[in-house]
């Protein structure tokens, strides 16, 4: 808070708080030098060449993940495109790592790299038997390409830093078949909050709170919420909240989803969307990739909530506090419930009746109730009406996928989460 009043102190009608990623930024870097850290690893907020992490001139190692269509307004229209951004924390001779990408993408990132005279190479999926029959901390089979891409950027940090000495890591993880016990501590035990997480509603009364469940992810690109909806089919029918709250580890999104099954019994369930993005998003583009993976995977939703999201994480200081308006303006939400009903009405033939009478009643706590889908004017009023769905319906559970935007996901684990 020190820092951030003296940065406060200096602004005036002239010079403003810088926007939100930048200050994140600028007091990363100086929380990172006063504490002297050993290695700082830096996350691109957005793109990459002109992201206010891109001041660092010399990297040891840099990396790019998987790329798909996001935030289009500023990367650009193509994966091409795109690719140039990101490719933009290239250096000089830097050693740099990815991913598999598409081969516009690709194309791309390897004649940056060859323009810089950087060494590119494309990493592989980690191989899960390196684990010595752990899995991953986080969930989802992507994640395995994400552990790959971790790993050849932590070894090439320990060789380019000298803390390897003579050591052939490669060498030695190929004879003994498993990485050093460092790195499988680090990827068995990593969790990330508002990724794959899985929280049952702790506000509810404790006799009822498996009834309600939250399934959060982030997704807000269409690749990604393809990954999502994936993920989430296949969890509902993993996950027993009955048995999983004794396993869950504090502050922990990671569940043991591998020795806890479902014990479905006569316990009904209903699956709810709860959703929301920003007006830069393409619904069009993200919806249609959820409910078509969702349902290959024999998962439909009985009803989809859209609501406005809370907080505002744009700015920094006093004007970052929650809109107390009441009249929130719900008319993007609105055209999220049309883009929803069209595709329902569209898949009719192909999508089963998935109407549900629980979910009929106290429509009147919405702002605009459809056949499948109903709006609401703020994220309170919703989880509102999911409790109160709970508290009349003890026979069904809930299960709550929230998507769409890690604002709303970070919202919703404020409301929920003692």
């Amino acid at each position: 808070m020190k820092k951030l009043k003296r940065i406060w102190e200096k602004t005036d009608d002239n010079i403003s708080m810088p926007p939100y990623s930048r200050f994140l930024a600028l007091l990363a870097f100086k929380i990172f030098a006063d504490e002297q850290v050993d290695v700082a690893i830096m996350e691109v907020g957005l793109g990459g060449k002109y992201d206010a992490t891109n001041v660092v001139r010399e990297p040891v190692v840099c990396g790019i993940t998987s790329l798909g269509y996001d935030h289009m307004e500023i990367l650009g229209n193509t994966l091409g495109e795109i690719a140039g951004e990101k490719a933009g924390i290239f250096k000089t001779q830097i050693p740099a790592f990815t991913v598999p990408q598409p081969d516009e993408a690709m194309h791309v990132l390897e004649e940056k790299a060859s323009q810089l005279n950087v060494p590119l190479q494309v990493v592989t999926p980690l191989d899960p038997r390196l684990l010595n029959g752990l899995t991953l901390g986080l969930e989802g089979e992507h994640q395995y390409l994400n552990a790959g891409l971790a790993v050849a950027l932590c070894s090439t940090w320990l060789k380019r830093t000298g803390h390897l000495g003579d050591t052939n890591l490669e060498q030695s993880i190929s004879s003994k078949n498993t990485l050093p016990e460092q790195f499988v501590k680090g990827l068995t035990s990593a969790s990330l909050q508002g990724r794959a997480q899985i929280v049952p509603d702790q506000l509810i009364n404790n006799d009822r709170s498996n009834n309600l469940v939250f399934f959060l992810d982030g997704a807000h690109s269409p690749e990604s919420m393809e990954v999502c909806a994936r993920w989430f089919s296949l969890a509902i029918k993993e996950y027993d909240p009955d048995q999983t709250l004794f396993n869950q580890q504090p502050d922990s999104s990671k569940f043991s989803l591998d020795v806890v099954k479902m014990h479905r019994g006569d316990r009904n369930s209903a699956q709810i969307l709860l959703f929301n993005c920003l007006t830069v998003r393409d619904p069009d583009l993200l919806l249609p990739r959820l409910m078509k993976t969702c349902a290959d995977h024999g998962v439909y939703f009985k009803k989809a909530l859209f609501v406005p999201s809370i907080s505002v994480y744009n700015k920094v200081g006093s004007q970052a506090i929650t809109p107390v308006d009441s009249n929130v303006d719900l008319s993007w939400q609105l055209t999220l419930q049309r883009v929803w009903e069209n595709l329902m009405q569209v898949n009719k033939g192909k999508i089963t009746d998935v109407a549900s009478e629980e979910l009929k009643e106290d429509m009147e706590m919405s702002a605009s109730n459809c056949e499948h889908s109903a709006v609401f004017p703020s994220l309170p009023v919703a989880l509102k009406w999911l409790r109160d769905r709970v508290q009349k319906n003890q026979s069904v559970r809930f299960q709550v996928l929230v998507t769409g935007s890690l604002h709303l996901v970070g919202d919703v684990l404020k409301l929920v989460k003692k």
